[in-house]
């Protein structure tokens, strides 16, 4: 039997809505006909059975003469164990066009593939959960948080502060860069003799189009500004569509007669290497990936919340040990025009309460970080320090780790660089759909990682708070980055780093409608931190 039966079978039975115990998977994928053999199969279950077993596949298949082929033994496993498009179809590389599963809408509302079988991405659908006695190591266990601003916030938005936080990027992110190119500054160029190759790093301080359809690109360095032309039928004329202002890159060119401008030839990001390899960890282990809870809220889905955590209590769900929030733990009050006339519950205080209730549905003993966002009440300039001591003292339940966004995560080994989103929105607005939209969130991750910066742009819709350093830079390669805002599912990889946008627990608002937001309600991505497999867990 080819090993990717078991595998079909498992995806099959995924996208009806549906696990499987390991013999009823291996009875099935030994059927000649394995596909009339489900149909049957699940034609005769109950209405409110939620996983199939060897029993039912006995019983459906009773008397039936396609007896099993030889080799069946080699057995499968359930459906809550096999990473999304089974073990054959990993999540890809972002080179390679990675799947993304944003739900079932009209357009694929099976979550089907052109050839019939289930698309990578389907999720797996949880219909019930059962009672199960978790026992965890808590010993084993190791947690890092690295880049947390909490604490350590000295900005006082002066001038001075605001040239210190530039100057810090620069050279963080300069120097990743002045390896790639004959770096000389601004200033020398000015004196230098026309014709020469020449190369330069510096902060994108204008884009502009020329009456002839060219571009002109200036950087700015700390010792002035030059203009680089960036010709229209030159393939790096493309990544114009990518940059924004105050990101930091490097050009190679030639400069012209009069030393008054650099005709681009090259153009370089700081980027993550193409042979990044990701840090694992040593056990089986797996994190729930969650975000944009929005208790408060009257669109708040507290049932496939509870069905989640209900989840959680289950064996299909013992190997979670850690629960990593991304932010708006509330819906908050004032956030956008007419929000009070959506709320269900009016007290902010009394959101996070509620909030805290809900988290106590969790597991004792797992390991949760949680991070702020924009609907939370903290600062909305990022850096965001994490919660004060008064919600704190409220969000208490399971002594859960209370950090700033952005933070970088390190879970046995394994960093995840967790940041609410609001860049996104910048991103997805400044870029051709074709590289970032809210259909596929984790595009607009993608040139986040490729800037080394998660809120490149100063002055646009993301507000930046200056501090001592800027917490904004991407020092580190994380293996894993996790955020949310968009209410948007998607992950794939770039580079080998693994891109996640989590979606939401909100259900469409009025406001969402009014400003064309449908939302991935009720997922939650579950990433295995010994493989960096995902199980994308649907619980509407």
């Amino acid at each position: 039997m080819p090993q990717e039966a078991p595998a079909r079978v498992v995806r099959e039975l995924a996208s009806r809505g549906y696990n499987a115990e390991r013999e009823a998977v291996t009875l099935l994928a030994g059927r000649e006909d394995s596909t009339a053999a489900i149909e049957r199969v699940v034609e005769a279950l109950p209405p409110d059975a939620f996983k199939v077993t060897r029993g039912d596949v006995e019983s459906a298949l009773k008397g039936d003469r396609g007896s099993n082929r030889p080799g069946t033994t080699g057995g499968a496993s359930a459906v809550s164990e096999e990473p999304v498009g089974g073990a054959d179809a990993p999540v890809t590389d972002a080179t390679t066009d990675p799947s993304v599963s944003t739900g079932t809408d009209a357009r694929n509302p099976t979550g089907a593939s052109a050839d019939g079988d289930s698309a990578e991405s389907s999720p797996v659908e949880t219909k019930g959960a059962g009672s199960f006695e978790r026992t965890v190591n808590e010993a084993l266990r190791e947690v890092e948080i690295a880049g947390d601003v909490t604490g350590h916030s000295t900005g006082t938005g002066a001038y001075d502060d605001f040239v210190k936080v530039f100057r810090d990027r620069y050279d963080r992110l300069g120097s990743k860069l002045r390896g790639r190119v004959n770096h000389r500054p601004t200033d020398t160029i000015e004196d230098m003799v026309g014709g020469q190759d020449v190369g330069l790093v510096g902060m994108v301080n204008d884009v502009r189009s020329t009456k002839n359809g060219h571009w002109i690109v200036e950087l700015e360095d700390t010792n002035g500004v030059f203009p680089c032309l960036v010709t229209k039928d030159r393939d790096l004329a493309d990544l114009v569509d990518e940059l924004l202002f105050d990101e930091v890159i490097a050009i190679e060119g030639t400069l012209s007669d009069d030393a008054g401008i650099v005709f681009a030839d090259s153009l370089y990001f700081p980027d993550v290497p193409r042979t990044y390899k990701p840090s694992t960890a040593d056990r089986h282990v797996q994190a729930a990936l969650v975000s944009d809870v929005h208790v408060g809220s009257q669109e708040f889905m507290a049932e496939a919340w509870t069905r989640f955590t209900e989840w959680l209590h289950t064996e299909d769900a013992e190997h979670v040990e850690y629960l990593l929030i991304a932010g708006d733990m509330v819906e908050g009050v004032g956030v956008y025009p007419n929000q009070d006339e959506e709320l269900d519950v009016i007290d902010l205080y009394e959101q996070y309460e509620r909030f805290n209730e809900y988290l106590k549905q969790v597991p004792g003993d797992m390991e949760i970080v949680m991070i702020p966002g924009n609907h939370d009440a903290v600062r909305l300039a990022e850096p965001q320090p994490g919660f004060d001591e008064d919600l704190r003292e409220i969000m208490s339940a399971h002594d859960a780790r209370i950090v700033g966004n952005p933070s970088t995560v390190t879970i046995e080994g394994v960093s995840v660089l967790m940041y609410h989103g609001v860049s996104l929105d910048e991103v997805i607005a400044e870029f051709p759909e074709a590289k970032a939209s809210y259909d596929e969130p984790h595009k607009a991750m993608y040139h986040l990682l490729k800037k080394r910066h998660v809120a490149p742009q100063y002055g646009g819709h993301t507000r930046l708070a200056p501090e001592e350093q800027d917490y904004l830079v991407v020092d580190d390669v994380p293996d894993v980055f996790h955020t949310g805002h968009v209410h948007k599912l998607g992950y794939g990889k770039y580079h080998n780093v693994l891109a996640i946008n989590s979606g939401c627990w909100q259900a469409q608002t009025d406001f969402q409608k009014s400003v064309n937001i449908d939302p991935d309600s009720g997922y939650a991505p579950i990433v295995d931190l010994d493989t960096l497999d995902v199980t994308i867990r649907k619980f509407t």
